[in-house]
């Protein structure tokens, strides 16, 4: 069994999140059948999108780098990242460390590949949508990527920044112009690529169409640890 190590604080209340579903989604009856996991929330790595779009803004690298190699000191056989944007920064992170750090952006693109999608909307921060990352591997794997247009990315943004990140909840009424705008640009599946927007999905309950990362991450997490997840990802 394997001991799981978050590299936190990107953002914090995504960070907590992703400790709570792995608990919850794992197949346990007592605590001492729960995985072991170890949490560095660490708040003061630079915010990532800011670097993806001006690389003179602070470098997030060094603080991930450093906040892994933490993790790695305390024990941990994997790492997670809960941040869609900072995997830009996979190789540099990885090379840094000498265990395996789980991708989230390939694992939640192989799970829209079982979904049998086609045409795959993404719902993610102007760096992640910048970088490209999920544009790539969708492509890679035979599926058509979706970005918003820019109306609609900046309600995502807005979604993100002001509301969650702000401490604030988002509702149905404000959520739904995303969400009608991307069904009629022809997606049958959209995917949160931003952990801030699995805030709003736990809260909304949003429908069958989205695929949610940080979900993804956390049932990747249980089986690579050695667990059973209560839900089956296939």
């Amino acid at each position: 069994m394997k001991k799981v190590g978050i590299i936190g604080g990107v953002g914090p209340l995504a960070t907590m999140f992703l400790g709570e579903m792995i608990v919850r989604l794992t197949d346990a009856q007592t605590d001492q059948q729960h995985i072991h996991t170890i949490i560095n929330n660490d708040t003061t790595i630079p915010d990532r999108t800011a670097y993806v779009l001006d690389n003179t803004a602070p470098n997030p690298i060094p603080y991930l780098q450093r906040a892994a190699q933490v993790l790695t000191v305390a024990g941990a056989d994997l790492l997670l990242l809960p941040c869609n944007t900072a995997h830009t920064f996979y190789q540099a992170i990885t090379e840094a460390i000498d265990i395996p750090l789980v991708h989230m952006i390939n694992e939640t693109v192989a799970y829209a590949q079982a979904k049998q999608a086609k045409r795959v909307g993404i719902l993610a921060t102007d760096g992640t949508i910048a970088a490209g990352v999920y544009q790539q591997a969708l492509v890679a794997q035979g599926m058509e990527a979706i970005v918003p247009p820019a109306t609609v990315q900046k309600q995502v943004m807005a979604m993100i920044y002001h509301k969650v990140k702000a401490g604030q909840s988002v509702t149905s009424e404000e959520w739904q112009p995303i969400e009608t705008a991307m069904v009629a640009l022809g997606c049958d599946a959209l995917i949160l690529g931003c952990t801030e927007l699995s805030i709003i999905n736990r809260d909304l309950q949003l429908g069958s169409c989205y695929i949610d990362s940080l979900v993804v991450l956390a049932q990747r997490a249980i089986q690579l640890s050695g667990y059973q997840s209560k839900k089956e990802m296939y």
